[in-house]
């Protein structure tokens, strides 16, 4: 283990790290899991010339404070995030999103808070010194799974980091822009016919608005009910990210990565696999709607998606 480390002078709300995820696990209850924003957490180890795949900090609402010890590195946070470098000459330089830094030994990184979203990643070049759990150092607090003993990380806490080189460090700098259009994409759900005609002309024309329920688990929406005609429970089924579900109360709740792998609530509607970073972000009081979209369709978004993040991906400035 290295020396180098950052010591956590105030937690944030929800810091945890997180990285893409650990797969082929549903069978014993164990969900995914994983950065909750992938494109925004592949830039972030992007820009410090990672892996995509290493592990980050994940951060939500208001960031960690951290302060570096025993070392030198090269850093970079992504995300609407508004966040201050703190020096070592006392002087507080305003840090900027989707482009790398350089930290000395004994400054500060100071995540103030996320701006019209609720996520922010924070990548450090050569990654973290953590203990993988079934191929991954993604934590999940609700099953206590993954580095931390799979709790969100608390104050005077230690984060060690790798050893990394710092000579010929390339600054980058990508030209990137979060979304917040509010037109959710969806393909029918497995039991969308357990809906009222009126109930499923309503999910589809109508506004819902993102409650402060929201978690990496699930986001609760508020709006008008959906009428339930056939039963408002089934036979537990396996659930995946996106997945929205309808309890009893008539209100949508959809599913983010921290979900059961079963459950049995109705299914409504699954958001397309190119909506779910832009959806994990909405924050308490978005309006959104609803928008169905053929499987042909929702494949070829989800290409588009995926080329879009190439692209920012491969064109550093």
């Amino acid at each position: 283990m290295t020396d180098t480390y950052f010591e956590i002078l105030r937690p944030g709300i929800n810091t945890t790290m997180q990285d893409a995820g650990r797969n082929h696990l549903y069978h014993i209850g164990v969900t995914i899991s994983g950065a909750i924003d992938q494109r925004n957490y592949k830039l972030a180890n992007s820009l410090t010339d990672n892996k995509l795949n290493d592990t980050v900090i994940e951060f939500a609402y208001q960031g960690p404070l951290l302060r570096l010890n025993n070392g030198k590195i090269n850093f970079a946070i992504t995300g609407d995030i508004f966040f201050n470098i703190i020096r070592n000459n006392s002087m507080i330089e305003e840090g900027k999103c989707y482009q790398n830094y350089i930290l000395n030994d004994g400054e500060q990184i100071d995540v103030i808070s996320t701006k019209k979203s609720i996520y922010g990643y924070l990548s450090v070049n050569g990654g973290f010194e953590l203990e993988e759990m079934w191929k991954s150092c993604s934590i999940n607090t609700k099953a206590q799974i993954g580095p931390n003993n799979g709790k969100k990380y608390s104050i005077n806490e230690k984060i060690f980091i790798k050893k990394s080189t710092i000579k010929n460090i390339k600054y980058k700098k990508i030209v990137y822009k979060n979304s917040f259009d509010n037109i959710v994409r969806v393909i029918k759900g497995t039991n969308f016919n357990y809906f009222s005609s009126e109930a499923q002309n309503i999910f589809f024309k109508e506004e819902y608005s993102v409650t402060r329920l929201v978690d990496r688990m699930g986001m609760r929406l508020d709006g008008p009910n959906l009428e339930n005609i056939i039963n408002t429970n089934i036979k537990s089924e396996g659930l995946i990210r996106g997945t929205i579900q309808v309890p009893a109360d008539g209100k949508p709740i959809i599913l983010l990565s921290d979900h059961g792998t079963i459950g049995g609530y109705p299914k409504i509607a699954v958001v397309i696999s190119a909506d779910l970073d832009k959806v994990a972000q909405f924050s308490p009081g978005t309006k959104i709607r609803f928008e169905e979209v053929n499987l042909v369709e929702a494949e070829k978004l989800f290409n588009s998606y995926t080329e879009e993040t190439n692209k920012y991906l491969n064109e550093h400035s």
